[in-house]
Order: C-alpha cells, then structure tokens, then sequence
C-alpha cells in the first residue's frame, strides 16, 4: 500500500487512480502526516459493499431473532424517529 500526502499530490494523483484502477494497489491519501482516505479500485469498492450489506442483513436476523425471543414489539418507525429527534 502507498502513501501520497494530500498538499503533493497533484502531479501524482492521477496516476495513482490509474495504478488503484488497474492494478488494484491501495493508496492512502494524508494530511498533516496523517491518513484520512484511499483509493482504491472499483472491485475493492464493490467488495467492501458486498460485505457491508451482508453484515447488515446478519445485524438485521439477529435483532428479529432477539426480539422474538424477548418477546419485544418492533417500533415503527415514525415512532422511533420522533423519540429520536423529540418532536
């Protein structure tokens, strides 16, 4: 993985979108010597998605499965978002 610090990169920056692209190199962007973001390929992305929606849907059935078995009421959602904001 590399490093481009944020206030250099402009003459290196495009072709770090080339290498994360094409050859799938990760490149972490800094600023004041610290990381703040990446490139990274369209695959990795799309990955990164695949395993959030997947850790989502397992969140998901282990709440209904806890409910169930707690015996608690879902809350609709209006409900809770007026709990939530207080109007």
């Amino acid at each position: 993985m590399t490093h481009l610090a944020i206030d250099k990169s402009h003459g290196k920056l495009a072709d770090r979108i080339k290498r994360a692209a094409r050859c799938r190199q990760r490149v972490l962007l800094r600023e004041h010597g610290k990381d703040v973001a990446a490139l990274v390929s369209l695959e990795d992305l799309q990955l990164i998605e695949k395993i959030e929606d997947r850790l989502d849907v397992e969140g998901a059935r282990k709440a209904l499965a806890e409910m169930r078995t707690s015996g608690e009421k879902p809350v609709p959602y209006e409900e809770y978002r007026r709990g939530r904001l207080g109007s």
